[in-house]
């Protein structure tokens, strides 16, 4: 027995998948697809205030110089205003690869509902349900190796 895919609640190998406590024999197994649903605006809305933290610090760089230009202080002032403006923008240094990863994630996990669907026993069957991209490709592949190595070898 091969084991194409392993973790706590999905298991495919080249006898059977197995999803939360149910197996499914892939010789009763007789096509495979998958479904994607809309895009959810909670993870798209995330996106946009991971965008807009990156660019905060950096917009108020800029208009924190602005200001101390249209101010028209003496030299000290508009230096110190402008050197803490300067500061304020590095603020994105250390925040941004912390900000980075979270969104590398959020493409990661995907903003869709995707569902894996065969049919078993003549009945479409939802095998899968989830929000996470990379969980859903990986497992959709290993269901295709499966079924693909599963099948009786054609002869002419």
């Amino acid at each position: 027995m091969v084991t194409y895919y392993d973790d706590r609640s999905v298991q495919v190998t080249s006898t059977a998948i197995r999803v939360d406590g149910r197996t499914f024999p892939l010789a009763e197994i007789g096509m495979v697809w998958h479904r994607r649903g809309s895009r959810s605006w909670r993870v798209l809305a995330g996106r946009g205030a991971i965008g807009a933290a990156m660019a905060g610090p950096l917009v108020a760089a800029v208009l924190g110089v602005g200001l101390a230009i249209w101010l028209d202080r003496s030299a000290t002032v508009t230096t110190a205003i402008i050197g803490a403006s300067v500061l304020v923008g590095l603020a994105v240094g250390p925040v941004a690869d912390f900000l980075f990863e979270h969104l590398d994630r959020s493409y990661a996990r995907g903003s869709r509902q995707l569902e894996i669907w065969a049919r078993w026993r003549g009945q479409p069957v939802r095998l899968l349900c989830t929000r996470d991209a990379l969980r859903f490709g990986q497992i959709y592949r290993a269901v295709q190796r499966a079924v693909e190595h599963g099948q009786p070898v054609r002869r002419r």
